[in-house]
């Protein structure tokens, strides 16, 4: 048996590269909005999309290789907490390339990187909260030439069913204790 093509691989890499991605655009519009000028904020949105988009894709090739599984934060929230900071100095390295024509990293690189892995928990949340209604769909369409694809949407299939069925096994309970109220 040989391995996955780079076309299925690209396949599998492409709702975290594109969730990631977004990000490019959300910085730019939250500089412009914060005033800022808009040469500066497209250097910003290009240079946090770029880092985020490849540590998305790399997401995806993750849970295709059954590195991370679907629906289990913790491993999400470690990939993030070590990716969120590399993402964060990859920007803040690029826009000031960008911008005065060499990279720039802030003056506490310790303490930038420290605050940054705190906020990946939030971004770490958002992201697998996109990717969990995002790639599903993805699958169930590349899915018949993509193995991966197939065994990764069967995943996601029973993970949906095993909730369905865990949330209507709690149902009658909560009928029979609102009625004896």
């Amino acid at each position: 048996m040989t391995g996955p093509s780079m076309r299925h691989l690209g396949q599998l890499a492409l709702p975290g590269a594109v969730i990631g991605a977004v990000a490019g655009p959300a910085a730019f519009g939250l500089a412009l909005i914060a005033g800022q000028p808009a040469g500066w904020a497209l250097a910003t949105g290009v240079a946090l999309g770029l880092p985020l988009a490849l540590l998305g894709a790399g997401f995806g090739l993750l849970m295709a290789a059954g590195v991370i599984s679907p629906g289990v934060f913790a491993p999400t929230a470690l990939y993030w907490f070590a990716g969120f900071p590399l993402a964060r100095l990859a920007h803040e390295a690029l826009a000031g390339l960008f911008l005065v024509g060499r990279p720039v990293l802030p003056p506490d690189v310790p303490g930038f990187l420290a605050y940054q892995a705190v906020v990946s928990l939030g971004f770490a949340i958002g992201f697998s909260w996109l990717h969990e209604r995002v790639a599903p769909r993805w699958l169930r369409r590349i899915r018949p030439g993509n193995p991966r694809a197939e065994r990764m949407y069967e995943f996601y299939l029973r993970h949906a069913e095993a909730q369905w069925k865990a949330r209507q096994s709690r149902r009658p309970n909560l009928s029979r204790s609102e009625g004896a109220s």
